[in-house]
């Protein structure tokens, strides 16, 4: 059963038109990556389903209820959450701090103790730091609290801009085996990833936007075997 919809949306910056008529489902429960090249508009789309920018054509519905013209904190008081591109976090304020303003959505504060056990568990090092200021933490423990704090908001889908931007290749693989297992919690996933390889093979569905547009989609599986991907994005 699908809980989010991006119905036949048009957006952008001003006068510069990003998404052209563009469609996406995420089904309950599962993982979903959306990836393309640079530019495709993958960050677009991010931003206009959560709110922070207006479709200009299309709309967003939401657990079947259209949500287009609703403004980010009212979506995120919904459940619909977004970890931005670049993290975003305070980085004056302790990894604990940080996870705490994470719950700061309606929804989230009567289970805040809870999605921080739930946090901990996932990323145990946030607990091992969880005194340490977010500036002194490396770039991959930045990015696991970013997600974290995320968590927090106790969403019912998760969006995740660009996970593993930035991050050497050891640090990708330990985020990944985190995320794997926020998977296993049947948290419904959003994933925008500039490494297709991974974004295929941790995925159970994959969007492929190009030009503002989605050129392919299908199960990761089978999109891994696509001629067309191999050449474009896996460089086989």
């Amino acid at each position: 059963m699908s809980i989010l919809q991006i119905k036949n949306v048009s957006s952008g910056y001003g006068e510069v038109q990003i998404l052209w008529d563009t469609d996406l489902t995420l089904d309950e429960g599962k993982l979903t990556s959306l990836v393309g090249a640079n530019g495709a508009g993958k960050t677009t789309m991010l931003r206009t389903a959560m709110g922070l920018l207006k479709p200009w054509e299309g709309k967003i519905i939401f657990e079947g209820e259209d949500v287009s013209n609703l403004s980010a904190h009212a979506k995120a008081d919904r459940g619909l959450i977004l970890v931005p591109e670049g993290r975003q976090l305070f980085t004056s304020m302790s990894v604990e701090e940080n996870l705490e303003m994470g719950a700061s959505p309606k929804r989230a504060r009567p289970n805040a103790e809870k999605n921080l056990e739930l946090v901990y568990e996932i990323f145990p090092r946030l607990k091992e730091r969880a005194k340490q200021k977010a500036l002194t933490l490396s770039g991959g423990e930045q990015q696991m609290l970013a997600v974290g704090r995320g968590l927090m908001a106790d969403p019912k889908v998760l969006m995740i801009d660009e996970l593993s931007l930035g991050l050497a290749p050891v640090l990708v693989l330990d985020i990944y085996e985190n995320l794997l297992k926020l998977k296993q919690t049947g948290l419904t996933m959003l994933l925008v990833e500039q490494n297709v390889q991974i974004a295929l093979a941790v995925s159970d569905y994959t969007f492929v936007l190009a030009q503002g547009k989605v050129d392919r989609q299908g199960p990761s599986s089978e999109l891994a075997q696509d001629t067309h991907i191999r050449e474009a994005y896996l460089g086989i």
